[in-house]
């Protein structure tokens, strides 16, 4: 269940001993589709490496909506990032929307393999810069591009998301109604 894992650490460095303390670190998981696994109210407890399913990262809004602000798929890395690095309080949930099979880390042993490991240092370093460019990126995206636009970059740049995720999930997720997304599905399938 490491071999991805390990497959994209290949590219940082790390030696044997390394690898091997990356194995013992990273604990393997499962959990059926629709279990929350870090609630809000809480400080996450795990970064997650995603090694087959979905995944998404939602609040709930002073309506009592569900607001899904990241879906991810395999392979990648999840969580609360912020709340995680600060070990503040979360107000996000993360949700299995499929069956998932998963690598968690906690906060301590990740901050102990990064003392003990320049590679380890470097690789999660790359790692949150990546996931700071995505989010910007995803920002940039909601101010400058229309509902349909965002629509056919997601299904463009993660084709298996709409196989995969509801769509009252994708809709949050692209900041529209379901029932807009299902007009903008209509026009692009006629």
């Amino acid at each position: 269940m490491h071999n991805k894992l390990i497959q994209i650490c290949s590219g940082y460095d790390f030696t044997h001993e390394e690898i091997e303390a990356v194995k013992q670190s990273f604990e393997p998981v499962g959990f059926p589709k629709n279990t929350v696994i870090e609630k809000s109210g809480r400080v996450p407890g795990y970064l997650y490496y995603i090694v087959s399913g979905y995944l998404r990262l939602f609040y709930t809004d002073q309506n009592g909506n569900e607001v899904t602000t990241h879906i991810n798929c395999p392979p990648g890395f999840f969580t609360s990032y912020s709340d995680f690095i600060n070990s503040t309080v979360s107000e996000n949930n993360v949700e299995c929307i499929t069956d998932c099979e998963l690598l968690r880390i906690s906060k301590e042993k990740l901050d102990h393999l990064i003392a003990e490991s320049q590679a380890m240092k470097n690789f999660s370093i790359s790692v949150f810069q990546q996931s700071i460019a995505y989010n910007e990126n995803r920002s940039k995206e909601l101010s400058v591009l229309n509902a349909e636009q965002r629509y056919l970059k997601l299904i463009n740049d993660y084709p298996g998301i709409i196989r995969n995720v509801p769509i009252q999930y994708i809709a949050s997720f692209l900041g529209m109604k379901p029932e807009s997304l299902s007009r903008i599905r209509r026009k692009i399938i006629n």
